[in-house]
């Protein structure tokens, strides 16, 4: 027979290895195929030095999709001029954005179809030719289509690794790697604008793209010996492919509509309009689709549940409220505090950089504690109650800093929670899926959350508002610094609401064990 049913085999199921039937176990309850199940012969177990060169690896992969989301920033005003072309700048940023986050889902599926080692190396191989054409590109236009194709290979990156992790790595261990990844992502955020900037200024925008070869050569060279020897949980299966195309079309219009909305056409534009009503259908017809399909593209129960609800809401509002402060943040520091924009770039740091500690904290706070969802509730708690200092009290610098950081403490705990509870709630064969899906929403909530930071300044200040740094420039509206700090109120109301938000999803959230070692037992660092 080979089916197991939950209700007359339970007896079966427990017959068989540990990992395998809590694998089962998560599986839908009407029926178990065990040709769905991961393979019952487990893989020899990793070194600590296998497994310290696979995350080694990883991180560097990591950190080639984070460096090149703000990299090219600090450059475009050297790339506009020798293009002579500053009317389209935008687009080099905004092509690597829409496509990012449009493939997300889809190499996520991709990898528990085909395997992680394949999606792996297509999504470094698009990154390289995209980072080259980038590099050699002539014109304007040939430097976006080569950023949309860098995006392609930077938007599978993030979902394979953290796949990647959850298959050599169990889910109480999970969350410190998590950690790691987090540092390595804020750390790219950090030095992308400052190695951008040196590279434009002192030798040659094209060398923001040439610096990936090297840095993607020694993550492939380090990475592909090592996969042979990672389990191996995917299952072949027909691909949805027009499920995905409905996925990826309805994320795109979505984010033109966040990009365009406010800046080029009015929020209640027939154009902007007409794109809301567009996204809306295609949403609708990738729904519907997947409720009829056989295997679709991303089934939706994934989606449902105790967990998967609820995590994906409170890291999304994690990496929202973050994103949005980041992004608006310098614009508040050189207009109340009148620091250049370089120095309001380092006042950044606090934000970043502290998150960060919150998501080590976190990830080995996972490792140890059975209720392992409590540090989070009250990392985002403090963080609420952060955010709403900010939004009451009018601060020196120094205080706002360290409110700041206090802010970002907090914070910082709800990506691994998050991530290793979504991970934890579905079967071996759905991981990547479920991956996917949580940075395709996450992409999209950041995106929401700058436009509607940026939308909140408009309506509180009455006129544009300008990027950090754009109003230092002749021409521009000069704005009061009691005006700004009025406005910014709201801004920090705003993020006192998401933290209220993912507190709340949390609380809310089902806190299933964690496979792993006991939390007794002190777990080995892979440092």
């Amino acid at each position: 027979m080979n089916k197991f049913d939950r209700r007359s085999s339970s007896a079966d199921i427990q017959t068989l290895p540990d990992d395998l039937a809590e694998e089962l176990s998560r599986l839908p309850s009407e029926v178990i195929s065990v040709d769905d199940a991961p393979s019952i012969t487990p893989p020899a177990p990793l070194s600590q030095d296998e497994v310290r060169t696979i995350v080694i690896s990883l991180m560097l992969t990591m950190f080639l999709a984070a460096l090149d989301q703000t990299i090219v920033a600090t450059a475009l005003p050297t790339i506009g001029r020798q293009f002579q072309d500053v009317s389209n700048l935008s687009w080099v940023i905004t092509a690597y954005l829409l496509a990012s986050t449009a493939v997300a889902p889809v190499f996520g599926t991709l990898s528990d179809i085909y395997g992680r080692r394949a999606m792996i190396i297509i999504s470094l191989s698009l990154f390289v030719a995209g980072s080259v054409l980038c590099a050699i590109a002539p014109n304007m236009p040939m430097l976006i289509l080569a950023r949309g194709l860098q995006g392609l290979g930077g938007g599978g990156i993030m979902p394979v690794v953290q796949t990647v992790i959850s298959d050599v790595v169990s889910p109480r261990e999970r969350g410190q790697y998590q950690a790691y990844f987090s540092s390595v992502w804020m750390v790219g955020g950090i030095l992308g604008p400052v190695i951008g900037g040196v590279f434009a200024e002192h030798l040659h925008w094209s060398m923001i793209f040439w610096i990936n070869l090297p840095l993607a050569a020694a993550a492939i060279v380090m990475l592909l010996p090592k996969m042979k020897k990672i389990p191996v949980f995917h299952r072949k299966r027909k691909v949805d492919w027009l499920g995905g195309v409905l996925l990826m079309a309805s994320a795109v219009v979505f984010m033109l509509v966040l990009t365009w909305g406010g800046t080029r056409y009015p929020w209640l534009s027939p154009t902007v309009l007409a794109m809301v009503g567009g996204a809306v259908a295609l949403a609708v017809s990738f729904v519907w689709h997947a409720r009829r399909a056989d295997e679709p593209f991303l089934p939706l129960p994934l989606l449902t549940g105790s967990v998967a609800p609820f995590a994906l809401t409170a890291g999304g509002c994690g990496l929202g409220a973050i994103t949005g402060l980041t992004v608006q943040l310098p614009l508040y520091y050189e207009s109340v505090y009148h620091l250049s924009a370089s120095e309001a770039g380092l006042a950044l740091i606090p934000l970043a950089a502290v998150s960060t500690v919150g998501a080590a904290v976190a990830g080995r706070t996972m490792a140890r504690a059975k209720h392992y969802k409590r540090v989070a509730i009250i990392g985002t708690s403090w963080a609420a109650l952060c955010g709403l200092g900010l939004t009451l009290t009018t601060l020196p610098l120094w205080g706002l800093l360290t409110l700041m950081a206090a802010f970002a403490l907090g914070l910082g705990t709800t990506f691994p929670v998050c991530v290793v509870s979504l991970q934890n709630s579905v079967a071996r064969p759905q991981v990547g899926t479920i991956t996917g899906a949580m940075n395709f929403f996450r992409s999209l909530m950041s995106s929401f959350t700058v436009a509607a930071f940026a939308a909140i300044l408009l309506i509180a200040l009455g006129i544009d508002v300008p990027l950090a740094g754009e109003h230092h420039a002749a021409g521009s509206v000069a704005i009061p610094a009691e005006d700004m700090r009025h406005a910014f109120r709201y801004v920090f109301g705003a993020a006192t609401a998401l933290m209220t938000t993912a507190a709340l999803c949390l609380i809310a959230m089902e806190e299933r064990p964690l496979a792993g070692p006991s939390a007794k037992q002190p777990v080995e660092m892979a440092e």
